[in-house]
């Protein structure tokens, strides 16, 4: 898939901002913790909001669970990421873009997009492809590890 204009932005962005801790680790200067991400998913809103260091980069439509069906809440960090999975669960349906947080469930891509911005998942979130790839980007790049998913009614 092509690299989007908002993903070279993302890892442009990264990479000026490891500069900077690198040499704030070096002692050019005072260390301070590293970039961190959250992922604020409303189910009440049907909304992700991705923080970096706090401040709101992105605000995105997802989907969270539909009728019969639960998104867990609370906070959790990246178990895995995939480029492309497919569920083992639900007839090997496409995941792509997947960063998986607590058991099977995930953040990814959805080709249901005129579904987004209402309840209609299994449990998981789903995205928009585009902002998909760019959340997937913005955790690479930052590391799992530098990465929450807070997830509230």
């Amino acid at each position: 898939m092509a690299t989007t204009f908002s993903t070279r932005l993302i890892n442009i962005a990264a990479c000026a901002l490891t500069g900077a801790a690198l040499m704030l680790g070096a002692g050019i200067g005072r260390a301070d913790a590293a970039s961190e991400i959250v992922a604020r998913v409303s189910i009440s809103e049907q909304k992700m909001r991705a923080l970096v260091d706090g401040r709101e980069a992105f605000e995105w439509k997802v989907s969270t669970a539909g009728k019969g069906y639960v998104t867990p809440t609370g906070s959790f960090k990246p178990t895995r990421m995939h480029e492309m999975w497919y569920s083992r669960k639900y007839d090997n349906a496409p995941m792509p873009h997947s960063v998986f947080f607590h058991e099977g469930y995930a953040v990814h891509a959805t080709p249901h997009v005129k579904r987004l911005g209402r309840p209609a998942s299994h449990g998981c979130i789903r995205l928009h492809p585009d902002h998909a790839e760019d959340f997937f980007e913005l955790v690479k790049v930052f590391g799992p590890q530098n990465t929450r998913i807070v997830i509230v009614q």
